[in-house]
């Protein structure tokens, strides 16, 4: 969850993250889409190995993510949950939003067999 700096290697949208600082509430990342511009990522709320929310802020909206790893009798459970909010949301839903949401599966799944080899 807090090795930022990998993503690319786990998901294959990303060209490049940078953590700045720790992975705590407070810091943040710079994160680059491939084909997208650099943006900055707040981390607003961190429960090491357990939850963290990252707040994106564009023009007229802001895009929340809320992650949660959650340990069951059947291996781990990872929930991942996004909104927008704002007056342009409608607008940043389409450009940035519904591609998260509609690849966030496979992501997730890639993410799930990187942590397997390490």
């Amino acid at each position: 969850m807090s090795n930022v700096d990998e993503w690319k290697t786990w998901d294959t949208s990303v060209e490049n993250s940078k953590l700045k600082g720790n992975f705590e509430s407070g810091s943040g990342f710079v994160f680059k889409p491939k084909g997208g511009p650099s943006v900055n990522i707040k981390l607003v709320d961190v429960k090491p190995n357990v939850y963290f929310k990252d707040e994106t802020i564009f023009p007229l909206a802001k895009m929340n993510g809320e992650h949660w790893y959650e340990e069951t009798p059947d291996g781990l459970k990872i929930t991942t949950t996004m909104t927008m909010t704002g007056a342009l949301s409608f607008l940043w839903n389409i450009i940035v939003m519904k591609d998260i949401v509609a690849n966030l599966e496979s992501d997730i799944h890639l993410q799930i067999k990187h942590a397997l080899k390490n």
